[in-house]
């Protein structure tokens, strides 16, 4: 997918996004996502931090941490979460569809892969049952490296990840199928709701 392809997938992926959440009930918002401690309204803060957050208070943000990514993004996104309420998130997303926010050292793909993977922590997470739409999965699993996939630290020796929808495969050993959407949600290290996933370790990645 070229350049221009993905950003325009990159908008459409938030816009739909938006429009799910805008017809989340309240209580939806302080629903429990895929991305561990995380509400549905935490996910949505840790999406358009960039969208609202400069440069030199990101960096400021890091020291606080310590330089540990991680520990930054759970307290900036827990912090927002509680200051902002859920129409004030939803525009920051709505208002941000074309924003060219790329992760550190990434590219526009990794926009859309940092989209779509949220995306998902929040429909799977909430069992609303959307599709991504399999050229945005593809473009995203086609930008897969060993080093993205090391960055997750999941376990995923001793099996093979089998799309039903995609011709896409990763990794050796006993078969472990399903959509391609839930199987990066695997290489991510979601656990996934029971059912999703075919095989005889399909146990392994389900809750």
């Amino acid at each position: 997918m070229a350049e221009d392809d993905l950003r325009k997938a990159v908008a459409a992926e938030r816009g739909e996004l938006a429009d799910l959440l805008a017809a989340l009930r309240p209580e939806q918002w302080d629903a429990p996502t895929l991305c561990d401690g995380w509400r549905v309204r935490e996910v949505v803060a840790h999406m358009t931090m960039p969208f609202r957050t400069s440069l030199g208070r990101t960096l400021v943000e890091l020291a606080k941490a310590r330089g540990n990514i991680d520990r930054m993004a759970d307290r900036c996104a827990r912090r927002d979460a509680a200051r902002m309420p859920p129409e004030r998130l939803l525009a920051s997303l709505r208002d941000n569809v074309a924003h060219p926010w790329t992760p550190p050292g990434g590219d526009v793909r990794g926009a859309l892969a940092h989209d779509v993977i949220h995306g998902l922590d929040i429909t799977v997470g909430l069992g609303l049952g959307r599709g991504v739409p399999p050229g945005r999965v593809a473009a995203v699993l086609a930008g897969l490296r060993p080093k993205n996939i090391a960055f997750f630290g999941t376990d995923l020796s001793g099996v093979s990840l089998q799309a039903t929808d995609l011709d896409w495969s990763h990794g050796t050993g006993t078969p472990v199928r399903g959509p391609a959407q839930d199987l990066l949600l695997v290489v991510c290290g979601r656990r996934l709701p029971p059912g999703r996933l075919t095989g005889e370790a399909a146990a392994r990645f389900s809750r």
